[in-house]
């Protein structure tokens, strides 16, 4: 539930769970140990070679994106080793997936997670990759859309089927359910001015990079309100929260209940004393009231 404070705020990190860095397993392990809440890994099942598509992030590409373990198999690992802890995607490139295939690998991991999946969501900036997957580039977020209404299909009718532009199949059974009622939660990660109102129509929550944005709150609220339904109702995560306790206050202030640092894809040593650090910018933005 959004907007409520610093004492009901709850912390994760991200990171890209590559070959040559800590490995899933072991910085879950950690990170239930330090008594954060959750932990994310995104998804890029490739990189094409010739790089036509420009990083978003300007320059070279960080070798991370291309050498990321698939995201299901990396958590599978992880649900094998914690007990607590969320366990999500930030994000899944769900336009490079099947659906029905899809909705049973995130069922399957919620189940033998205990119920412990968020299945953060993307149609993804890459277009040579998309396009080897089979999906067209202009179309990307009507064929996400899709994508996401008929897996809660699957996830929630016996005998599920959907008849889409993109997607379509006749009655089919799927099991296993999810634990979590309706599927795990939805979260949407992008920045666009059409966002707000994917969000307000099939998703669970809102998770931006680095802050909402001048007037991205209220848009959202008109948006949830068009669409009948409560901000209250609505997850609202920050990925790339800054490592400064003010500022990460004040975000939990506008209406994030869910605050997530990013760490770098290495090894032990270096990623260890960088979540350590996270500790402590989380006891700070807490004042030290809980342990």
């Amino acid at each position: 539930m959004a907007f409520g404070g610093i004492d009901k705020a709850k912390f994760g990190v991200s990171i890209f769970p590559t070959d040559y860095a800590i490995q899933p397993a072991e910085l879950a392990r950690e990170v239930e140990a330090r008594g954060l809440d959750s932990m994310f890994f995104p998804e890029h099942t490739h990189i094409p070679a010739s790089r036509l598509t420009p990083f978003p992030g300007g320059g070279d590409l960080p070798q991370q994106y291309w050498r990321a373990h698939d995201p299901f198999v990396a958590l599978a690992t992880c649900a094998a080793v914690t007990e607590r802890i969320s366990l999500g995607t930030g994000i899944c490139l769900v336009i490079e997936r099947d659906p029905i295939t899809l909705a049973k690998e995130i069922a399957s991991l919620d189940m033998v997670s205990g119920g412990r999946v968020i299945l953060g969501i993307g149609a993804g900036w890459n277009r040579e990759e998309m396009e080897n997957h089979g999906a067209v580039y202009r179309d990307r977020w009507k064929i996400t859309r899709e994508k996401v209404l008929a897996m809660r299909a699957i996830w929630t009718e016996d005998e599920a089927q959907f008849h889409g532009e993109f997607v379509d199949f006749d009655p089919i059974w799927s099991w296993p359910k999810p634990v979590q009622p309706g599927g795990p939660p939805i979260w949407i990660g992008a920045n666009s001015r059409w966002v707000f109102d994917r969000v307000a129509e099939y998703a669970d929550g809102w998770m931006p990079i680095g802050g909402p944005g001048s007037g991205n709150m209220q848009r959202l609220a008109q948006a949830m309100q068009a669409r009948g339904r409560e901000m209250t109702n609505l997850d609202l995560a920050l990925f790339g929260a800054p490592m400064d306790a003010a500022q990460c206050a004040g975000r939990i202030g506008q209406g994030f209940d869910h605050i997530v640092f990013g760490l770098p894809s290495a090894d032990a040593d270096t990623v260890l004393p960088q979540l350590d650090r996270i500790v402590e910018v989380i006891a700070a933005i807490r004042g030290d009231t809980r342990p």
